[in-house]
């Protein structure tokens, strides 16, 4: 099955043969503001798409790190998945290629929202009539968390060749969010040793932290969660759609989809379906990760389908104006009638 991410792009406008917008416009002076460092490894016609299209889908969380840059260089190394309200743990290791003098140094945990945004442009003669007009899609971002640590303790000044060593237990983010890709929004946290170099450029060696929901967060009603996302059976009218094992499924798992509908009617054709939706500036409604052709009989005499959960999945969320929320649907369609539908929301992890 196609990912969480194919799946968003192949929703939109194609990518494919984008150059850029016309020039005559001149939009926003021509050139691209970029993101936040240091999720700022993607820079030019790659923030940017052809109206209806979805760029940031086609863009890793992984491609929009910088890992290091200023003469520094080195790694962060997580040991254990981390979690919200847990801790980060691993080992830095630096060594500057050259001498460094900086007025200070200091590790942070950095939070970003990158979402694209819905842009459009007129050009106007002299009695106001619109001789020209463009739409697109921009990637913007901006870091909503700089978290500072006193520990550990980086040295401001180093030699040429030297080299830092430090194991490190920090604090995961307490209440969240979790790092989510959501095809047109992204939720990413990294850490980042930074060095403030005066008169010059700054140093720094990041690595993106993977920050997954914490069980009991989600069970905590931290998170709005659609109702019934998190039960075993769900009723919809006369059908019933069961999932197995109990919500909140996980990316890349399968789970066992029950549907029972006496009233599914004897259309054309049925299907069953795992949707979802992505709250952002450029919304996605009922984008459709993965589907099956389901016999209508079937449905009405009841039967369980594996439903296989995207990888890439990201968790359902709600938080700093954005989100995601899946749905089972279940569909049979009718000839020359509304399609008959049932569903029920799917919490994911």
């Amino acid at each position: 099955m196609n990912g969480f991410r194919q799946a968003v792009v192949d929703s939109g406008t194609s990518l494919g043969g984008w150059t850029g917008l016309g020039t005559s416009l001149n939009i926003g002076g021509g050139s691209l503001a970029g993101l936040p460092a240091p999720f700022n490894a993607v820079a030019g016609n790659r923030l940017r798409g052809p109206s209806g299209s979805h760029p940031l889908a086609a863009i890793s969380l992984e491609e929009m790190l910088s890992p290091m840059a200023g003469g520094i260089v080195g790694q962060f190394e997580i040991s254990g998945p981390v979690r919200i309200g847990e801790a980060i743990a691993g080992k830095l290791t630096v060594t500057a290629q050259r001498e460094v003098k900086a007025r200070s140094a200091i590790v942070r945990l950095v939070g970003a929202l990158i979402s694209e945004q819905q842009r459009s442009r007129e050009e106007r003669d002299k009695d106001g009539k619109v001789t020209r007009s463009e739409q697109w899609v921009d990637i913007t971002g901006s870091l909503f968390d700089e978290l500072p640590f006193a520990q550990p303790v980086l040295p401001a000044t180093m030699s040429a060749g030297q080299t830092f060593e430090a194991d490190f237990n920090l604090p995961a983010p307490r209440l969240g969010p979790p790092s989510a890709h959501m095809g047109s929004a992204v939720l990413a946290w990294a850490l980042d040793a930074k060095w403030d170099i005066a008169m010059g450029g700054d140093a720094h060696i990041a690595t993106f932290v993977p920050v997954a929901q914490n069980i009991d967060y989600l069970h905590s009603g931290a998170v709005k969660l659609e109702q019934g996302a998190l039960y075993d059976a769900w009723q919809d009218g006369d059908a019933s759609i069961a999932v197995s094992p109990l919500p909140p499924a996980v990316a890349g798992s399968e789970i066992d989809v029950t549907v029972t509908w006496p009233s599914a009617g004897s259309g054309r054709g049925g299907r069953l379906e795992l949707q979802a939706d992505v709250d952002a500036p450029n919304r996605l409604s009922r984008v459709v990760l993965w589907s099956m052709q389901v016999d209508p009989a079937a449905f009405r005499g009841g039967t369980t389908i594996k439903v296989p959960i995207p990888v890439d999945a990201p968790p359902t969320l709600a938080d700093r104006g954005v989100g995601v929320r899946y749905r089972i649907r279940a569909l049979v369609d009718r000839q020359l009638r509304s399609d008959l539908a049932v569903e029920r929301a799917l919490a994911v992890m």
